[in-house]
């Protein structure tokens, strides 16, 4: 059985243990519900005392477990911290030394917002991509210098060590970590309920395995933030590698070593993928979406739609909405009997 510890210390933002505990739990649930038994994972809260601990805005949690009474774990989640995270981690070196005894014997461990800082000070970040709370990047980045902050990411992954720097991008994070535990059926199921959402919430770069986007490319990472920033304008390839200082042969062959895609494929993706979010959320008809992601000729664009989606724009507006339509009125389901 797959173990999981969420961590909790004093001052602990509540929303980045209860998020990590609720979908679990929920996961939980309807594995059971199914009789998938086998997913079921452990979950222990867990702390550096056993008992109640009280959390930012006077929540209290209780412990079942004292830190020094998990010996191996699987899954760990490390909180944020409500006001000045370096002055919790220098009151906990014991959970610092506990982080890199666990990392070593093997754990993924996920950081919600500056939870970064245990993982930093226990030095696992180290050359490693992180990220943190914005409002403690400048302190972060001087604490430390060795750790690769990302400002711009609100996810980031290196080696087993993911870090989240909003509360939000907790519940895109543990999508991810459903799907990878239960399955993307359960994935689905859980995603639904805590994020409103007909699929997984999270299309980041960062955590699409399609788009083997683990690599640690930091200059094809810019080029993939530039294309996220001006895809709707009129985007030549030569001109993105001359703005970059490469050649059009050295972008093309370094992009698709990163992400398996050239870097024309990564651009058609994030155009239609923001035309599928305009097609599901707005009213605008298929030739000013066209436009609006950066395409001139609305013909081209619906045949470039149909051969990544299988659908024309117009039929895939129609799927979505009866999908949405039926979501919103899906009566009672297994998170409200969960059964046995």
């Amino acid at each position: 059985m797959v173990h999981t510890t969420i961590l909790a210390v004093e001052k602990a933002l509540g929303t980045s243990i209860t998020i990590p505990l609720e979908m679990l739990s929920a996961a939980n649930d309807i594995a059971r519900a199914r009789k998938q038994r086998n997913k079921i994972i452990a979950i222990d809260i867990t702390g550096p005392e056993s008992g109640s601990i009280k959390l930012s805005g006077d929540l209290l949690i209780q412990c079942n477990k004292r830190l020094n009474e998990i010996t191996r774990t699987d899954l760990i989640f490390v909180p944020g911290i409500w006001g000045n995270p370096k002055a919790a981690v220098k009151r906990h070196p014991d959970l610092v030394t506990w982080l890199q005894d666990q990392y070593c014997n093997g754990a993924t461990i996920c950081s919600i917002v500056t939870g970064s800082y245990f993982l930093a000070e226990a030095g696992l970040l180290d050359e490693k991509a992180a990220t943190t709370h914005w409002r403690f990047f400048d302190q972060f980045e001087n604490l430390f210098p060795s750790v690769k902050l990302q400002r711009k990411r609100f996810i980031t992954c290196a080696d087993r060590l993911y870090c989240t720097g909003s509360v939000n991008a907790a519940r895109d994070i543990m999508s991810h970590f459903v799907e990878q535990y239960y399955g993307a059926e359960i994935a689905s199921e859980v995603s639904r309920h805590f994020t409103h959402e007909l699929k997984r919430s999270y299309e980041s770069l960062l955590l699409n395995k399609d788009q083997h986007s683990t690599h640690h490319d930091e200059e094809i990472i810019k080029i993939q933030e530039w294309l996220q920033d001006h895809y709707s304008n009129s985007i030549q390839m030569a001109e993105v590698a001359r703005q970059f200082k490469l050649g059009v042969r050295s972008l093309n062959r370094r992009f698709k070593a990163a992400t398996n895609k050239t870097p024309l494929e990564y651009l058609q993706e994030l155009r239609v993928n923001n035309a599928k979010a305009l097609l599901k959320q707005s009213n605008l008809i298929v030739s000013e979406i066209s436009y609006k992601v950066g395409y001139q000729d609305a013909s081209y664009f619906t045949g470039l739609f149909k051969k990544l989606n299988s659908v024309t724009p117009n039929e895939y507006r129609s799927l979505v909405r009866n999908k949405l339509f039926a979501a919103e009125t899906e009566p009672e389901d297994v998170l409200d009997h969960p059964g046995p």
